[in-house]
């Protein structure tokens, strides 16, 4: 049997919540939170164990429990007679009689319907990118909040974004018992803005932040930088790649609409506007996948190029495949990593939603940022799928960025760990004129 050998800052992080039942292991990324996790489970040691996760991550953590706890039953339930037989046998009789430790693993999207899980007592429960349940409207997260676990374990790299406000389900989930009110009320900045004539409580900074951090530790909380676990990674370095915008671009931000090889775009709405917007400073701007193809010729590294459309794709791989450069794929729909593991000289496309958490991609150092996402936690996580535990040589990030075009904004925003947003993209066109 392979144990999992830790690092000093994964058993400290063990030892400091050895008396919890319920933690939370906000470690920045590269920092192993998968080993601290599945550590956990391990030593708490009950019968049945469920593990929500991306769907991207189910193969991953299946691998990783396989490898270092083969005595383990492990159930993908995904598959509904996986899900029969977890249900059946480990929780209606090997929780009273005892007998093989078993841990079903579904993803968040799927586990909202398999109402069978809601029935589930006396388990150990582990969130995989926990900030995933930060909506207390969302189906995922009412689900996982009505669920009764013995123990639970909360995993995630950034458990806010940044957004303190973010935090109230799983802090619920940590036992802590404060009424969301006057949690706001003691840790929360606002101020009431005007918009359109309508009144609406905006967040602006916050309050006590020392204290809640205090407040957390007491509930089994554990909030650890890559510099405070005493690991200095390779030097990073950003380099912004230059473009003009198209007339097509401008013409759009104009007049709200353009047809461009064959296809109506039609900007009605702030949604389909800035969503168009972006299209046209990626996938339809010659210059940018010119710049895109040079990038690749220029090194016979492997690279990992960060995507957000399915269309933007179909141009990439185009380029891949002129250059004869191997290339693996993760996106929504599939996760093929061996191009990547094989060859030296490799792409690897990933799509944010999928592969901006939890990737280890440590293999490359070079990273190409096509077009930018919107949402600056999957910006944050994806700048760690390289610049992470094992990583030996400098890690460099190609922003390719269209001059004086939204993608600017966007980045302006990401860099100050904020969402980009309708109402950003409508000040942005006020500014430029656009309105």
């Amino acid at each position: 049997m392979e144990r999992i050998k830790l690092m000093e800052h994964q058993k400290n992080v063990l030892n400091q919540t050895k008396n919890f039942n319920r933690v939370a292991y906000y470690l920045d990324m590269g920092l192993g939170k998968t080993f601290v996790g599945s550590e956990k489970m391990y030593q708490f040691g009950l019968v049945t164990n469920l593990l929500i996760c991306q769907k991207s991550k189910i193969k991953d953590w299946i691998e990783h429990f396989e490898r270092y706890y083969p005595g383990v039953r492990i159930y993908d339930l995904t598959k509904k007679k996986e899900l029969e037989e977890f249900i059946t046998h480990d929780v209606a009789w090997a929780n009273y009689h005892g007998g093989t430790v078993s841990i079903g693993i579904i993803n968040y999207e799927l586990a909202w319907r398999r109402k069978e899980l809601k029935e589930l007592s006396g388990f150990t429960l582990m969130l995989d990118e926990s900030s995933l349940i930060q909506n207390e409207s969302a189906k995922r997260s009412k689900f996982v909040l009505k669920m009764n676990p013995k123990n639970v374990i909360l995993l995630s790299g950034t458990p806010t974004g940044g957004k303190y406000e973010n935090l109230y389900s799983q802090l619920q989930l940590l036992g802590w018992d404060i009424s969301k009110e006057l949690y706001w009320k003691q840790y929360i900045e606002t101020e009431w803005v005007e918009q359109d004539g309508f009144f609406r409580k905006d967040v602006i900074g916050y309050k006590n932040v020392d204290r809640l951090k205090q407040k957390l530790a007491a509930h089994g909380a554990i909030f650890m930088k890559t510099e405070e676990a005493g690991i200095n990674l390779p030097k990073t370095n950003i380099i912004p790649i230059k473009l003009g915008t198209t007339k097509e671009y401008r013409q759009f931000m104009k007049k709200r609409v353009i047809t461009i090889e064959g296809k109506e775009l039609v900007g009605d709405t702030a949604l389909t506007q800035r969503l168009y917007a972006r299209m046209l400073c990626g996938q339809y701007n010659k210059d940018k996948l010119e710049a895109f193809k040079d990038l690749l010729e220029s090194s016979d590294d492997r690279f990992v190029v960060f995507y957000n459309f399915t269309s933007e794709l179909v141009e990439l791989e185009a380029i891949a495949n002129d250059l004869n450069r191997p290339f693996s794929l993760v996106n929504g729909s599939c996760k093929r990593l061996d191009e990547y593991e094989q060859y030296s000289n490799s792409i690897i496309f990933v799509q944010y939603q999928a592969g901006a958490m939890g990737l280890n991609l440590q293999k490359a150092n070079k990273t190409i940022y096509f077009t930018l996402p919107q949402a600056s936690e999957l910006f944050e996580q994806s700048k760690k799928r390289t610049n992470r535990i094992g990583q030996e040589r400098p890690c460099f990030y190609y922003y390719l960025l269209c001059n004086d075009s939204v993608e600017e904004d966007i980045l302006s925003t990401l860099e100050l760990r904020k969402d980009y947003t309708d109402e950003l993209f409508k000040k942005y066109e006020k500014k430029k004129g656009f309105c």
